[in-house]
C-alpha cells in the first residue's frame, strides 16, 4: 500500500521461477534493486553535429534477504555442482508485481536471468544471517 502518493518497498512483490517451473524461495527479502544496462555511442560527423546511439544490453539488480530455510544455499550448491558435471545452467524468469499509488497493478518480467549468490551470510550470536544475491537478465518486458 502506498503512502501519500509515493510508492514504497511494501508495494512490490517478487518471485524467481526456475527452468522447472518450481519457485525459489529466497527467504525474508529485505531489499530488491534493478536497473536497465545500456551503453552509448556518440557520433560526430564531419559537420561538427553529434549523434547520439543507445544499445540496450539487459538488466541487472539484486535482492538483499534474510535466511529462512537452506533454500539459496542448496539452489547455489546444485548450481556448482552442475557446472563441475559439465551440465548446462538454464535461465530463470523473475517476475515483478508493484501496486501502483493509484491502485493499479504493474507486471513486469526479467527473461533469462542469471543468479550470483554475492553473500551467503555470516553467522554470529544473536543475529540474523544477511544474504545478497544478484542477477543479470536479457531482458525486461512489460505484462
Amino acid at each position: 500500500m502506498s503512502q501519500n502518493g509515493y510508492s514504497l518497498g511494501r508495494d512490490v512483490t517478487l518471485a524467481i521461477i526456475l527452468p522447472d517451473g518450481d519457485s525459489l524461495n529466497m527467504g525474508k527479502v529485505t531489499k530488491f534493486s534493478s536497473k536497465q544496462d545500456t551503453t552509448d555511442q556518440k557520433v560526430k560527423g564531419i559537420d561538427g553535429v553529434t549523434d547520439h546511439l543507445r544499445f540496450y544490453e539487459g538488466w541487472s539488480g539484486s535482492f538483499e534477504a534474510e535466511r529462512r530455510s537452506n533454500d539459496l544455499d542448496s539452489y547455489f550448491a546444485k548450481l556448482e555442482a552442475n557446472y563441475h558435471g559439465g551440465i548446462d545452467e538454464p535461465p530463470a524468469t523473475l517476475q515483478q508485481t508493484i501496486v501502483e499509488p493509484n491502485g493499479e497493478v504493474s507486471q513486469y518480467r526479467y527473461e533469462r536471468v542469471l543468479l550470483k549468490y554475492d553473500d551467503a551470510g555470516d553467522w554470529a550470536g544473536d543475529k540474523s544471517v544477511h544474504q545478497k544475491i544478484s542477477f543479470v537478465a536479457t531482458r525486461r518486458i512489460k505484462q
